[in-house]
């Protein structure tokens, strides 16, 4: 069940003791953006040595 389900435009709104911001992202984010940001540097640094490969002869 998703929290839109319960919610009540009409209610209160948040507790006082609510954060309105997150403290943390989620795991699964990090993990995504670390293999994303280690796959780009991969695919780059590959493209790169082909092009140093081709110039070179």
């Amino acid at each position: 069940m998703s929290d839109s389900e319960h919610y009540d435009p009409l209610g209160p709104g948040r507790r006082a003791d609510e954060d309105p911001q997150e403290k943390r992202m989620p795991r699964g984010v990090i993990i995504r953006l670390f293999a994303y940001l280690v796959a780009g540097h991969v695919i780059a640094g590959f493209l790169y040595l082909l092009f140093v490969v081709a110039g070179s002869k």
